[in-house]
């Protein structure tokens, strides 16, 4: 199929040309399977693209994904750190800077905690739980569970990074530390009673909710 078809006004035809790129892997492609996928709206194409990408040499979809980082366009950046955390290519991880782990774009800075826990070496997971403990209490439900597995798939060294947080003065940020904690000890206990425990401290003030809690 064209290549062209990548930017058909049928999300199946977009589909079904992703996969034929991908299923050819002809690295002549990577640049516009990666500005399609800067832009594409549609979820089930953007993850064919991604698995077209991955199909293709790393030293040909790397650099290309690399220069999306950059990108003034949110979703460039996203799927770019989505996309390099599938390749694995850990030479990539000095290009997951701050800025990206501290994005304003909710969905940006998701894709980098999850592509930053792929690609840390091991003498950086201890600074990289620090980074990520730092925005305990951001965003959303499901931003918060992003930022808590991230931080669990740490393992151990996130103990210590988490004590920050568990003393802050601020109840949302100490609800997610301590439901980040429980993720870790045990991966099946409930992330949402943490959320709700914020939730009620911010609805009856800190004086109130402590006696509820009794």
């Amino acid at each position: 199929m064209d290549p062209t078809q990548l930017s058909a006004a049928n999300s199946s035809v977009r589909l079904r040309a992703a996969l034929a790129v991908g299923t050819r892997a002809d690295p002549g492609d990577v640049e516009a399977l990666v500005a399609r996928a800067g832009v594409e709206p549609d979820f089930f194409v953007r993850d064919m693209l991604t698995w077209a990408l991955t199909r293709l040499p790393s030293d040909v979809t790397v650099p290309k994904l690399v220069v999306e980082l950059r990108s003034a366009v949110p979703q460039a950046r996203s799927q770019a750190l989505h996309t390099l955390s599938k390749i694995g290519d850990r030479s990539v991880w000095p290009e997951i800077t701050r800025a990206l782990l501290h994005d304003a774009d909710e969905e940006v800075a998701r894709s980098a905690w999850r592509a930053a826990v792929v690609l840390v070496p091991e003498g950086e997971r201890e600074g990289l739980a620090v980074d990520l403990a730092a925005q305990l209490g951001r965003g959303d439900r499901a931003v918060r569970l992003s930022l808590s597995r991230a931080l669990v798939a740490l393992g151990d060294v996130v103990e210590d990074a988490l004590r920050t947080g568990l003393t802050s003065q601020d109840p949302a940020v100490r609800a997610h530390a301590r439901a980040t904690r429980n993720l870790l000890r045990d991966p099946d206990a409930g992330f949402d009673l943490g959320v709700d425990e914020a939730k009620r401290v911010v609805a009856l003030g800190p004086e109130r909710a402590g006696e509820t809690a009794c």
